[in-house]
């Protein structure tokens, strides 16, 4: 339990609401990958506009759970803000890609999701 995330903002957030950690969770599972998988093609498309938008929308839900990422993610979404055609960005994306997979499954399992 909470090897990839960690849930003590999480917990401050829902005032030790269990049922309402397990909805923050359970909207993570919702959202975050699917923004992932979105950010993941519009990198590999050098769709900068893209990719900055899914970079920015994960931003709260990475910092929330405390995936130890949000860095590379920002990288990730400077890159797209900026147009910095001349920045590979593979490496951060993959770090976040493996970040998010590792929390989901977790969270999957914790919650019985």
């Amino acid at each position: 339990m909470e090897l990839h995330y960690k849930l003590f903002r999480v917990r401050e957030l829902a005032d030790n609401d269990e049922s309402f950690i397990a909805a923050l969770a359970e909207a993570f599972l919702e959202e975050v990958p699917e923004d992932a998988e979105r950010l993941k093609n519009a990198v590999a498309a050098k769709d900068y506009q893209e990719a900055y938008q899914a970079a920015h929308k994960m931003k709260p839900t990475i910092d929330l759970f405390e995936l130890g990422v949000l860095d590379k993610l920002i990288e990730v979404q400077d890159w797209g803000k900026f147009t910095q055609t001349d920045v590979d960005v593979t490496e951060q994306l993959a770090t976040v890609l493996s970040a998010v997979e590792n929390a989901s499954a977790e969270m999957k399992t914790d919650f019985k999701l």
